[in-house]
């Protein structure tokens, strides 16, 4: 066999009925209603109770309402395109293999390779988000940790390493050793209880409303900030947006859906239609309760505003549903994460380690990779600065998946029977405009963030991806 040179290898775009041989050996045991609890465990997380008072006093008041919907208006561009792209390839590792299909390996590579700081970063910060709300939890109990492990390194507070959030990724990489099927049930009642207490919150606040407080719904534009009528809306919107970007994590387990064909776009738009519907019934009932101003500095407007009102066992509710919220997050996160590095060894880009099956036809070692990596990540090193590079890296996704829809129906080896998006090519090019927006929108320290990791992303391709592939 004639050895390819490098630009060849770059520019080689894989078969679809390779994938779909490779990802054969995956056991294809989930099904809706366990593909939309995964997207709500990652898009409703403790953000729910927080983001829409914090929206509403920085930028757009009651109008926050409007705020969220925009927001999911754009973010339904990119989930359209996922819905498509996942139900003609129905691959393992998302917008990793798809660009390796429609637009060759190396830009394959960086897709996958910026989707994969969203993947790590995010199961860090979210698992030290979860050990700061437990820790918050128990010192109601009298009950504290020693210093040195209340969280990663920080030599000015003598911190050094963040044992609860250690434990709580250790936990989710131990369940999703277990089998799929088993952690998508756990999966499934997380998410369950996390919806019947958010709409608890809304019919408990609703008792609480003065019609009042949305007058004017939309306040008045203050010059020379972001705050009030059009410009805070957009601005909200903006905010908002990233709180929609968890669908990935639903694509990236593609290849262990049952026909994945009509579950995949049902479980991707469903989610982002239930997860609006939530965020706007918070947003709408929060702002009613009390003045929007009331929740500037808030760090916990909604508890807040129940214990106002008197709703004391409410509020307390929200605390455990917090933490129910950010676990379920770890849980899609880490699935979908493990996925994307099993593909990344499937392919020879990664050990090919990494792609090996046990005997329930799981990639267990590419799950123990993640839980190390994201465990190192979280407990250890204080990656708070590092936030903006999992809004960059998705947004970039987002692009190379709206580009590839304009490309894949041009394809005549992909069978295209299943999900197309409408209006086509319009949505794929506003897919595509609004993402790139965006990306320009975010602060200049995030886009050389990404812009390092990628170069990083480029030289592992170069000096072990394309000499293993």
């Amino acid at each position: 066999m004639r050895k390819l040179t490098l630009w060849q290898k770059m520019c080689r775009c894989e078969s679809p009925q390779h994938y779909a041989d490779k990802d054969g050996k995956l056991k294809a045991v989930l099904g809706k209603r366990e593909m939309i609890a995964m997207g709500i465990g990652t898009v409703i997380g403790a953000g729910v109770f927080t983001m829409p008072g914090i929206v509403a006093a920085e930028y757009a008041g009651p109008a926050v309402v409007i705020s969220f919907i925009l927001a999911a208006l754009i973010a339904g561009l990119a989930a359209l395109a996922y819905a498509e792209l996942a139900s003609a390839m129905p691959f393992a590792g998302s917008i990793y293999s798809w660009a390796n299909v429609i637009f060759g390996e190396f830009i394959g590579w960086l897709a996958g390779w910026a989707i994969l700081a969203e993947y790590l970063i995010a199961l860090a910060l979210v698992s030290s988000a979860w050990s700061s709300y437990f820790q918050g939890y128990l010192t109601g109990f009298g009950f504290e940790l020693p210093q040195f492990f209340q969280a990663a390194f920080n030599i000015n507070n003598g911190t050094g390493f963040d044992l609860f959030g250690a434990l709580a990724i250790l936990l989710v990489g131990y369940l999703a050793c277990r089998g799929l099927k088993n952690i998508a049930r756990i999966e499934n009642w997380l998410v369950i209880g996390k919806i019947l207490v958010i709409i608890l919150f809304i019919l408990v606040g609703l008792t609480a409303v003065q019609v009042n407080n949305w007058v004017p719904f939309v306040p008045q534009h203050q010059p020379g900030t972001h705050f009030g009528g059009m410009t805070g809306i957009l601005a909200g919107a903006t905010q908002i947006f990233f709180a929609y970007i968890g669908f990935d994590t639903i694509a990236a387990n593609s290849a262990e859906v049952k026909n994945p064909q009509k579950t995949m776009p049902q479980a991707i738009i469903g989610t982002l239609i239930i997860a609006t519907a939530l965020f706007v019934g918070v947003a709408a009932v929060l702002t009613g309760m009390f003045p929007y101003e009331k929740f500037l500095n808030n760090a916990e407007p909604a508890a807040w505003a129940l214990r106002e009102s008197g709703h004391l066992f409410t509020a307390n509710l929200l605390s455990v549903v917090a933490l129910v919220g950010m676990f379920s997050g770890l849980v899609a996160l880490l699935i979908g994460g493990s996925r994307l590095i099993y593909s990344f060894g499937r392919d020879g880009l990664m050990p090919r380690q990494f792609a090996r099956m046990d005997q329930k036809g799981l990639p267990k070692t590419a799950v123990i990779m993640i839980t190390i990596i994201a465990i190192i990540l979280g407990a250890v090193f204080p990656i708070g600065m590092l936030a903006n590079l999992v809004s960059a890296g998705t947004l970039l996704a987002f692009i190379v998946a709206g580009l590839a829809v304009l490309r894949l129906r041009k394809r005549q080896d992909i069978v295209h029977n299943g999900f197309k998006m409408p209006w086509f090519p319009i949505l794929p090019i506003m897919t595509v405009l609004a993402s790139f927006i965006l990306l320009c929108s975010l602060n200049m320290a995030a886009i050389w963030l990404m812009i390092a990791w990628l170069v990083v992303g480029m030289l592992v391709y170069f000096f072990y991806g394309s000499q293993h592939d």
